[in-house]
């Protein structure tokens, strides 16, 4: 049996997907470090926040229960969530290749 959800509520799928990305990005980068630590300081501090964000984005989005309205709202969407998480893991990988 299968559940609608209200059309502003993530779908599991998604909020699990974005879940499990966050986490598999934490792990690797608790497990290499030096993939932040290459870079140089002018590129680490952009590429630190962003991971604060979107890692902390994806792991507060899939437990929220009520729909936000606003920039915070918009920022803490599943889609949002998903999209930086993204950039983030193709900036990692960037680092990895290019440096």
């Amino acid at each position: 049996m299968r559940t609608q959800t209200s059309p502003g509520q993530p779908s599991w799928m998604l909020a699990m997907i974005t879940l499990l990305l966050a986490a598999g990005l934490a792990v690797w980068l608790l497990m290499q470090p030096e993939v932040i630590k290459s870079l140089p300081m002018a590129l680490r501090v952009p590429v630190i926040l962003l991971g604060i964000w979107s890692l902390g984005a994806g792991f507060v989005q899939p437990m929220q229960d009520q729909q936000r309205r606003g920039l915070l709202g918009q920022a803490l969407s599943p889609k949002a969530s998903l999209l930086m998480l993204l950039v983030f893991a193709l900036v990692l990988v960037g680092c990895v290749v290019f440096v």
